[in-house]
């Protein structure tokens, strides 16, 4: 039977993809890059067989709380609150559970706080955050539980857990070199020197709308057939934009991106639908049509966006680990 925890913390990185967005899923040489904004789990022991839930956003305001019970090992739902999110939590603990049997076997039960370092709106990944912080308290393998979960292709939780820039890359047939630089049968994740000498004309932009990735995914798997072509130009655009100095270059090379991805999911790229007279490059960042896009100015484009109704600018440094 497992020890009780005393007042245990954990913590995550949140996430963003560069490169290779959607065609990630399909073996892709992707750029990811973990953000200073992540989320914490507190743990605290108490005596009651209950699992008392309080999660914070960034203002330290209560967004959502349950209870549930632990009784012969086994987590049931308390009566407390019925509602989706507190669904998918008693998914995550069963499914956690099952990975671990041990998990929360004790005499006693806890009082779990998370808190958020950014508005759950943001997309930057309150689920991955969650998800890897419940696998290091568990001791089970985050990508394991992300897949009994929410699925995806698992750069959110490989950004959880790095510290610096990496290139996430799913292993499979298309890409079977890379088993042997590898030593997970299923993905390669490589830390990368992405320093860009033009960091200070890029940020970050808020489109004022969550974007469900599991949607997004969906949409692109139903667009999809032959993406071998598409693929290898997308690693090639992966490798030029880490190693590039110019920015010129850098805008190139991601209107090269945006196009591909646009032709391989039917839709206009967010230059295009949104910023037409936009004077630099702007890049869709995961799943299109929300959440983040990176912009890449010669001048500062905060008074362009805001004009325009789009508040939330993050400079590059402000964003970035």
């Amino acid at each position: 039977m497992a020890k009780n925890l005393n007042n245990i913390s954990f913590n995550s990185n949140g996430k963003l993809l560069l490169t290779g967005e959607y065609v990630v899923l399909d073996g892709a040489l992707s750029l990811a890059i973990p953000t200073k904004y992540g989320q914490s789990l507190d743990i605290e022991s108490i005596r009651e067989s209950k699992l008392i839930w309080k999660s914070l956003d960034e203002k330290g305001r209560v967004w959502f709380e349950d209870a549930f019970e632990i009784i012969n090992n086994e987590i049931s739902h308390s009566v407390r609150n019925d509602n989706t999110i507190s669904g998918r939590l008693l998914q995550i603990l069963n499914a956690t559970k099952e990975l671990n049997p041990d998990f929360l076997n004790s005499n006693g039960g806890f009082k779990i706080t998370t808190k958020l370092d950014f508005p759950r709106h943001w997309g930057l990944g309150t689920s991955s955050t969650l998800i890897n912080n419940m696998a290091q308290w568990a001791k089970v393998d985050a990508y394991q539980l992300l897949e009994n979960t929410f699925r995806g292709s698992g750069y959110d939780i490989a950004c959880a857990q790095h510290n610096t820039p990496i290139t996430y890359q799913i292993l499979n047939s298309l890409n079977a070199i890379s088993l042997a630089i590898s030593n997970d049968k299923k993905r390669n994740v490589v830390d990368v020197d992405f320093n860009p000498s033009f960091k200070e004309n890029l940020y970050f932009v808020y489109l004022n709308q969550k974007q469900n990735s599991r949607d997004g995914i969906a949409q692109y798997k139903n667009n999809t057939s032959d993406l071998s072509g598409s693929i290898s130009e997308i690693n090639k655009i992966t490798k030029n934009i880490i190693t590039c100095n110019r920015l010129d270059d850098f805008i190139s090379l991601i209107e090269k991106h945006e196009s591909i991805i646009s032709k391989i999911i039917k839709q206009d790229p967010v230059k295009e639908r949104l910023f037409n007279d936009f004077n630099g490059g702007l890049k869709s960042l995961g799943a299109w049509g929300g959440d983040f896009i990176l912009v890449v100015s010669n001048d500062n484009p905060e008074n362009y966006f805001k004009t325009r109704g789009y508040q939330t600018l993050i400079p590059y440094r402000d964003m970035i680990l």
